[in-house]
């Protein structure tokens, strides 16, 4: 089947699933496969749910006229999804980084949505699946797209941005993560900067942060939207970020002086777009993050700032310097391996200990395989399990406490002993 026919099905009622517990009617189902799955096994069942279509690449699957046969799922899947960008013809903004893409994409999103009906990349969907369902979740109703993208890997954005042909681009910033599939922060560098090297060979936009020499130097030729350091200006982090811009002063309910970067650039989007500055300050101010990210949780005994949703060295860094700049009489760290870090793994879980130790916090706990075998003072713990007994038996009262960890620590579930 070619993409203009499967198009006029989509075109139906602009409806992609890919799951069928969660099957929308009317929707087309695209049978993905997955190691342990086979979604053409799965078709009769999408329409029997309400599916419409059914998209397959087994034919023997494909015994209903309602069954699109095709060479391959996810390869059509993203071909329909950039046949669909086009007939669009809105503007697409594409982000990535190595830290706060999350943060800074749900910001843009609350911003420009002040003015615009904007679809954005959901929670983090940012990959070779999730932004060609992205796109498809937009509509001929939507004016503007903010595409989320993901990456452990080089030449990865240069695959999303073929998918997405986005006309904007921000780059968050080059750190230390997935340093296992980039080989080194040079890697690191190189596959982020992949976004701007289609933006300069598509002649499009970039918005850039000028405080950062290296975004300076790799979006070089590309039409720059830079911050405006001379109205964006840092008040505060104590705890929550504060900010000046123009004549507004913002109160943000982000926590870290590391997010001031990602509001300034919600900021630079949203004038760029025409957001009113009022709007613009209503939109941020009213914005909380979720989903582990530095959310401040007020206990019973304690009050927890949990940041667990993703870590690696850079921003394990950032939350400690942070966390230690905070006013508190009793500070508590709490940090859990991070991942792919490659040959890095282990001097890179020192020097993180060696930081938490040299800030002086009231008590440091270190959770997983990779702290358990780093060389410290501190109490260390194998699992999570075995912190969570000490914590029954040992009860932290009346701290301000710090959760760190990559997402596979799910150190969220120690709120519940603090």
């Amino acid at each position: 089947m070619n993409i203009e026919t499967l198009y006029t099905r989509y075109s139906e009622n602009y409806l992609v699933d890919t799951d069928t517990r969660k099957i929308r009617k009317g929707a087309i189902y695209f049978a993905l496969k997955g190691v342990n799955f086979n979604g053409n096994a799965f078709a009769e069942e999408a329409l029997n749910k309400g599916a419409s279509y059914c998209v397959v690449d087994e034919e023997k699957y494909a015994n209903s006229e309602n069954i699109l046969l095709v060479d391959d799922v996810l390869t059509s899947l993203q071909q329909l999804a950039t046949y669909h960008r086009v007939q669009l013809n809105i503007p697409i903004i594409a982000l990535t980084g190595s830290n706060g893409k999350t943060t800074t994409k749900e910001l843009i999103n609350a911003v420009l949505r002040k003015k615009y009906k904007t679809i954005a990349t959901i929670g983090n969907l940012n990959n070779h699946i999730g932004v060609p369902l992205t796109l498809l979740s937009m509509t001929p109703k939507t004016a503007i797209g903010i595409v989320e993208m993901g990456a452990n890997h080089l030449k990865e954005i240069e695959f999303l941005c073929a998918i997405a042909n986005p006309d904007y681009g921000y780059i968050t910033n080059f750190g230390k993560a997935h340093i296992e599939g980039f080989g080194s922060l040079e890697g690191v560098i190189e596959a982020k900067s992949e976004l701007y090297v289609y933006l300069k060979k598509h002649r499009k936009t970039a918005f850039v942060n000028p405080n950062d020499t290296i975004q300076l130097e790799k979006s070089a030729g590309i039409e720059q939207v830079l911050f405006d350091t001379q109205q964006l200006l840092f008040l505060e982090a104590n705890p929550l970020v504060k900010i000046s811009y123009h004549t507004e002063t913002i109160q943000s309910n982000l926590i870290g002086d590391y997010n001031f970067s990602n509001l300034s650039a919600a900021i630079t989007i949203g004038n760029y777009f025409n957001v009113l500055d009022t709007d613009i300050k209503e939109a941020i101010e009213n914005y909380v993050s979720a989903n582990n990210r530095s959310q401040v949780l007020k206990t019973k005994i304690n009050t927890v700032l949990l940041d667990a949703y993703n870590a690696n060295p850079t921003s394990m860094k950032a939350a400690l310097e942070n966390f230690n700049a905070l006013e508190a009489s009793h500070k508590t760290v709490i940090l859990g391996d991070m991942f792919e870090l490659g040959k890095n793994s282990a001097e890179e879980h020192q020097s993180m200990v060696d930081l938490a130790a040299s800030l002086h916090f009231t008590n440091c706990y270190f959770v997983g395989e990779l702290f358990s075998n780093t060389h410290s003072d501190q109490l260390k713990f194998k699992d999570l399990e075995a912190l969570s007994a000490h914590l029954l038996a040992h009860e932290i009262t009346d701290s301000f406490i710090l959760i760190k960890g990559s997402r596979g620590m799910a150190l969220e579930r120690l709120v519940e002993l603090l």
